[in-house]
């Protein structure tokens, strides 16, 4: 039997077993379609994919929150969570309910057809929005998203300054995500944030509130990305020596369920991509009476878990710990 090398690393650190504390955050995969295929991509979202969560699903989980006090964050994600029927029926459900809404957006989608009124939609709704920017240079932005990704990335950045996001006492959160182009984990935030905020506020006059580092999850189309350059192990290697036994009482999967495109329960989107399911006997939103019922229940991890807890952290919402 394979030994759950992460697991043990939590043995090893008193930490063991890992349980979700109060759950606060839904986060939903509305859809693997997506206007891009970028090499990044854990979910292998790409303009030919056609799952998405139903409208019967949807509505499940708003049943849900009515029933679940302590949720305070509906997450959308995707693929381009912008291209689900069931997108802006979600967002005004959940702000209706006075609950936080993220979009996990990559900008170029709101120049697609039929998205014409998507940042307004946003703007009008106080969803924040955190995207997709993983470099402040066009070569390294489409090395990694593809070629020209990089001017209507800039193009959607400005419209959203435009509307108010990113701009001081205006409310709209607007976040910048970066990712490393490469094997590495990401750097210290702190400075490539200004250099970020030199370049693009030089170059484009673009505004942003915060930038987020998260680091590539050695699974799915990043993983074969890495193996045909026969960087796997080592990524793999590079994670596990960094593991940071600070870093996990923020992991994300301690407040957070993932639910999938058809309904299903996850702790986290990469074991959603992994199907690998949380270990409770609910495996679907139509199990459930309360999201509450997941609080304090165990965590499923595997060695990828190595990528959320290496170095300073990595999460949704950035690094777990600081330098």
């Amino acid at each position: 039997m394979d030994v759950n090398r992460f697991e043990q690393a939590l043995r090893d650190g008193g930490l063991s077993p890992l349980r979700r504390g109060g759950l606060t955050t839904v986060q939903i995969n509305v859809t693997k379609r997506c206007n891009l295929a970028c090499h990044h991509c854990h979910v292998e979202s790409s303009p030919k994919r056609t799952e998405e969560l139903s409208r019967s699903a949807a509505e499940r989980v708003v049943q849900l929150l009515d029933t679940s006090p302590d949720v305070d964050c509906v997450d959308l994600t995707g693929g381009a969570p912008e291209l689900a029927e069931t997108f802006r029926f979600l967002v005004q459900q959940a702000r209706v309910r006075g609950l936080r809404v993220i979009d996990r957006c990559n900008l170029t989608v709101l120049f697609e057809d039929g998205q014409e009124d998507t940042a307004e939609f946003l703007a009008e709704q106080q969803v924040e929005v955190v995207a997709s920017m993983p470099c402040y240079t066009k070569e390294n932005v489409e090395a990694q998203r593809g070629k020209q990704v990089f001017d209507p990335s800039i193009r959607g950045l400005q419209r959203l300054n435009a509307l108010g996001y990113g701009r001081a006492g205006s409310g709209l959160q607007l976040d910048l995500v970066y990712n490393p182009l490469g094997a590495t984990l990401p750097p210290d935030v702190t400075e490539l944030e200004q250099d970020y905020r030199r370049e693009l506020g030089e170059l484009f006059g673009i505004e942003f509130n915060q930038l987020i580092a998260i680091a590539n999850m050695p699974i799915k189309r990043w993983a074969d990305w890495l193996r045909r350059r026969g960087e796997y192990d080592g990524y793999l290697e590079r994670l596990e020596d960094g593991f940071n036994p600070l870093t996990v009482p923020g992991v994300m999967c301690r407040e957070l369920v993932s639910i999938g495109y058809d309904g299903g329960l996850y702790d986290c989107d990469f074991n959603q991509q992994l199907e690998l399911s949380a270990p409770i006997a609910a495996r679907t939103i139509w199990d459930l009476k309360s999201f509450d019922e997941l609080s304090e229940a165990a965590i499923a991890t595997e060695r990828h878990c190595f990528g959320c807890t290496a170095g300073t952290g990595s999460s949704c919402g950035g690094a777990l710990v600081q330098l």
